[in-house]
């Protein structure tokens, strides 16, 4: 366990260290876009305010409590504090609403649309790449030259397509949202109906998306450890080939749960760009509605929070690597 020890150790403090240079990013950057929240603000609630001096009163009360009238590593001590509390601050665009209460409702909308689909279009991409090493011919043909073209449709492209054929001309799904308008959220079984038929959209632009990756991917590995010298003298030897191909798509899995965790950021940011097009009420659309309301919160509490998503996947995967594949083990001991 000595060099799984060191191995974990590793992992955990490197999750500390871009966890904490993720939380200087998402409060310096959001600041660094144009334009004035209090006065964003102050535009909506003074209409029709003719007094200069008491827009002034009030504008100076908003800077106060948001504490943009304060030095900036000032605002940076008060963010981490706040931060340690749970508390990410009141929005500036939904004023006097809590952010914390608007990632309440759209953390569960993202985290339940996008992980299922990663982790299946992983599956379905990883079964297909190796059936096309393994049967070769026909399907080989077919699946590659798909692959690469759906691999490199960008995921608002892959959105858009969809969009159009099924919502647009076809018209058996919904255009957008996370469930029709006229509901109330419940648990009654038509407004889970509403949410399924809403779901299946954005589910599917991001499982396809995530196919023809791994698929190429698999289906590379899975050749070279086909080829290998210990398949040569396994077959030599007499033993039963479904045992070879067994072990040969288990070694040839290992890249590709590391390729897993290498671009589940990436996969994460072009579903949030899904969400957007569909109008799905989860993580993109917030921090969407933050960007052009220049919403310093919630976009900062929103890219964290996301960013956070992203440390725990890879960091569960990187542990379940070094479990599985004893060469780690090994590299720590030498």
């Amino acid at each position: 366990m000595r060099g799984y020890g060191r191995y974990f150790g590793k992992k955990i403090l490197w999750f500390f260290i871009t966890l904490a240079a993720a939380i200087i990013l998402n409060f310096i950057l959001p600041r660094l876009m144009p334009g004035d929240p209090v006065t964003s603000i102050m535009s909506r609630l003074a209409v029709g305010m003719t007094d200069a001096d008491m827009t002034r009163v009030i504008y100076e009360r908003f800077a106060r409590e948001f504490g943009t009238d304060k030095p900036m590593t000032e605002q940076f001590v008060i963010y981490v504090r706040n931060l340690l509390q749970g508390n990410f601050g009141i929005s500036f665009s939904m004023y006097p609403r809590p952010v914390s209460d608007i990632l309440k409702f759209a953390v569960p909308w993202t985290i339940c649309l996008q992980f299922p689909a990663i982790i299946l279009g992983w599956v379905i991409g990883n079964v297909l790449g190796a059936l096309a090493a393994y049967v070769r011919k026909g399907f080989d043909k077919v699946l590659l030259p798909t692959s690469l073209f759906v691999s490199g449709i960008p995921a608002f492209g892959m959105a858009v397509i969809l969009l159009t054929v099924f919502a647009i001309n076809l018209k058996i799904a919904p255009i957008g949202g996370g469930y029709s308008r006229e509901l109330f959220p419940d648990y009654s079984w038509t407004f889970i109906k509403s949410i399924i038929r809403h779901y299946q959209l954005p589910f599917w632009s991001i499982v396809i998306i995530a196919i023809g990756g791994q698929a190429i991917g698999m289906r590379s590995m899975s050749i070279y450890e086909l080829n290998a010298d210990y398949v040569k003298y396994s077959r030599f030897m007499g033993i039963k080939d479904s045992t070879i191909v067994r072990y040969v798509f288990r070694n040839a899995m290992l890249p590709q749960i590391t390729g897993l965790a290498l671009s589940i950021g990436t996969m994460i940011s072009g579903a949030l760009v899904a969400e957007i097009i569909f109008s799905y009420p989860g993580l993109g659309t917030i921090l969407m509605q933050g960007i052009l309301r220049s919403d310093y919160p919630l976009v900062s509490a929103t890219t964290l929070i996301i960013t956070l998503m992203v440390l725990v996947a890879v960091f569960i995967l990187d542990i379940i690597y070094g479990f599985i594949d004893p060469r780690v083990k090994a590299a720590q001991i030498e």
